[in-house]
C-alpha cells in the first residue's frame, strides 16, 4: 500500500477475539496437560452418565403405570447444579481429583450442560438446524482440550514467550506473545479464558481476548468488488484481477496416499475381536493427521491473505450464497470443492468487514450471476457447466464466464445503494431462466470471536435488517 493510501483516521472496535499460541511443553507438562483433559473427559462422562440413569429410570417408571408426580425427580442441566453435584460427589467417585485444577472438571460438565440443552431444544423443535442427538460419552480416540476461565492464567511476566496455566505453570510458546501483551500493558485488551487443545500432534493454548481494535478504514472506501468463487481459480474479482487456486489438498494427496496404504499395512483395531492397535499403526496415524493438519494451516493462511486484502482495499464486498453442503454430495467435485475452503473464505469476510468499517453483500443463491449479460442484462435461458467464454444473445459482449459473475455482482451495490435497479437486476426478456427476486437485508454480523453467526451459506429470516456500527452485512434476493 502506498503511503498516500492509508487512512488518517483508522477504526476503533471493540470486539472478542482469540489469540492462539503453539505450546512447546516439557515432558512433565505433558504429562499435566493431558492428565487435565483427562479430567475434563472424565467429569463430562460422569455428568453424562448421571443424566443418561435419570432418564432410564424415569423412563422405566412409565412403563409401569406410576403418575408423573411420583416418578423419580428429573435432573436440572444447568452448569451450576451440575457442578454442585459433582463436588458433593467427587470425594467417591474421583479421589485423585486433587491433582488437577477444578477448572477441568467445571469445564467439562459446562461441555455438557451445553450439549444436553442444545438436545431438548432440537428435539422440542425450539432449535433450527438439523436434529442434535443425545449426546455420546467421550474416549481417549476424541481430540483433547480443557478450558480455565479462573485462577491463575494468561501471559507471563518474565517474557514475552510463555503463557501461564493454573497447576500447570509456566509453558513456553512456540513463536512471541509481544502484540497481546503490549496490548495488556496499555490497558486495551482483557483476557477472559484460557483454551488448552492438542491437534496435529501440537499442544495450542487460545486466550480469548476482550479487545479494542484499531484497524485503517479501506485504502478505496468507495470502491464495490464482486467476488466470484470457483475451482479453477481462488477467486476472480470483478476488477479483472484472478486468484490462482493453490490446491493444498491435492499436492498432498500423493504422500497421504502412502501413509494410508501404510496405515493399511498395520494392526489396526477392532472392536469385534477386542484386537489392539499396534504402536506403528499409532505413529502412522499420527502422520495422516499431522498432514491433514498441515494442509488445514496451509488453506487458512492463503484465505486470510486474501480477505485481508480485499477489506482493506475495497468498501464494499459483495459474494454469492453459495450451496457448498449440495456441491460436496457431487463426488466428482467434492474434494476440489472442500479443498478450497469457500465457507471459511466468507466467514472470514463477515468479520473483518466489520472490523475495518466496510460493507459485505451477500447475493441470494438463486441469482443467474453467470447467465446474465453484464454489458445488457440479458439473462440466457441455459449455460453449460463446460462453457467458461459467455457469449451474451443480445449484444456482441464475449467474456470470461467467471469475470462476467464477478462484474455482475459488483453492479447489484450500484443498484442497491442508489435505489434503483442495475443492468444485472434484471433481464431485457422474460426467459425461461427467470429473473433476480427483490432486494432484501439482513443484519450485520458485528461478532468478531471466528464464529460470527450464520455464514453466508446459511438462511436469515425475512425479518432481519441491517443494523450496525462497524460494518453492514447485507443480503440480495
Amino acid at each position: 500500500m502506498r503511503s498516500q493510501d492509508i487512512p488518517e483516521n483508522p477504526l476503533v472496535t471493540g470486539v472478542i477475539q482469540a489469540y492462539r499460541f503453539a505450546l512447546a511443553p516439557t515432558p512433565e507438562q505433558d504429562d499435566l496437560l493431558r492428565s487435565h483433559c483427562g479430567a475434563q473427559r472424565y467429569a463430562y462422562n460422569w455428568g453424562l452418565a448421571l443424566a443418561k440413569a435419570v432418564m432410564d429410570q424415569r423412563q422405566a417408571e412409565t412403563t409401569y403405570g406410576i403418575p408423573d408426580t411420583g416418578l423419580t425427580p428429573p435432573l436440572n442441566w444447568s452448569a451450576y447444579s451440575l457442578r454442585k453435584l459433582w463436588n458433593h460427589s467427587k470425594d467417591d467417585v474421583a479421589p485423585w481429583w486433587g491433582e488437577n485444577s477444578k477448572e477441568a472438571y467445571s469445564s467439562g460438565l459446562a461441555n455438557l450442560a451445553t450439549a444436553l440443552t442444545n438436545w431438548n431444544a432440537s428435539k422440542h423443535g425450539a432449535r433450527r438446524g438439523p436434529k442434535i442427538r443425545f449426546p455420546r460419552f467421550k474416549d481417549k480416540r476424541r481430540s483433547m482440550s480443557c478450558r480455565f476461565t479462573t485462577g491463575s492464567f494468561g501471559l507471563a511476566d518474565s517474557d514475552r514467550r510463555h503463557v501461564k496455566l493454573p497447576r500447570i505453570g509456566v509453558v513456553r510458546t512456540h513463536e512471541s506473545t509481544r502484540k497481546l501483551a503490549r496490548h495488556v500493558e496499555r490497558g486495551t485488551a482483557r483476557i477472559r479464558s484460557a483454551t488448552i487443545t492438542h491437534h496435529g500432534g501440537r499442544w495450542f493454548c487460545s486466550l480469548s481476548v476482550e479487545i479494542h481494535r484499531t484497524d485503517p478504514a479501506p485504502a478505496r472506501p468507495a470502491s464495490a468488488v464482486g467476488v466470484d468463487l470457483g475451482v479453477k481459480s481462488l477467486a476472480v474479482l470483478s476488477t479483472g484481477e484472478i486468484i490462482t487456486n493453490p490446491r493444498h489438498f491435492d499436492l498432498a494427496v500423493p504422500r497421504l496416499r502412502r501413509l494410508q496404504r501404510q496405515a493399511a499395512r498395520r494392526s489396526d483395531p477392532d472392536r469385534r475381536t477386542r484386537r489392539q492397535p499396534s504402536q506403528r499403526w499409532h505413529r502412522t496415524r499420527a502422520r495422516i493427521a499431522k498432514l491433514h493438519n498441515a494442509v488445514a494451516n496451509a488453506r487458512r493462511d492463503s484465505l486470510h491473505k486474501l480477505t485481508t486484502h480485499l477489506v482493506r482495499t475495497h468498501g464494499t464486498v459483495v459474494v454469492e450464497d453459495l450451496n457448498v453442503a449440495g456441491m460436496l454430495k457431487n463426488r466428482r467435485l467434492a474434494r476440489h470443492v472442500a479443498g478450497v475452503g469457500m465457507g471459511e473464505f466468507c466467514r472470514q469476510l463477515d468479520y473483518k468487514t466489520a472490523w475495518t468499517g466496510g460493507t459485505l453483500h451477500v447475493a441470494d443463491r438463486w441469482y443467474p450471476s453467470s447467465k446474465t449479460c453484464s454489458a445488457c442484462g440479458a439473462v440466457r435461458t441455459k449455460l453449460r457447466l463446460a462453457e467458461r467464454t459467455f457469449h451474451c444473445d443480445e449484444c456482441p459482449l464475449v467474456l470470461d464466464r467467471d469475470l462476467n459473475a464477478a462484474r455482475n455482482l459488483a453492479h447489484l451495490v450500484v443498484g442497491f445503494a442508489d435505489g434503483t435497479s442495475s443492468p444485472s437486476c434484471g433481464a431485457t426478456r422474460n426467459e425461461p431462466a427467470g429473473n433476480p427476486r427483490q432486494t432484501r437485508t439482513a443484519r450485520a454480523a458485528g461478532i468478531a470471536t471466528g464464529s460470527p453467526g450464520p455464514h453466508p451459506g446459511q438462511r436469515r429470516h425475512r425479518k432481519e435488517t441491517a443494523a450496525s456500527s462497524t460494518g453492514t452485512h447485507t443480503r440480495f434476493r
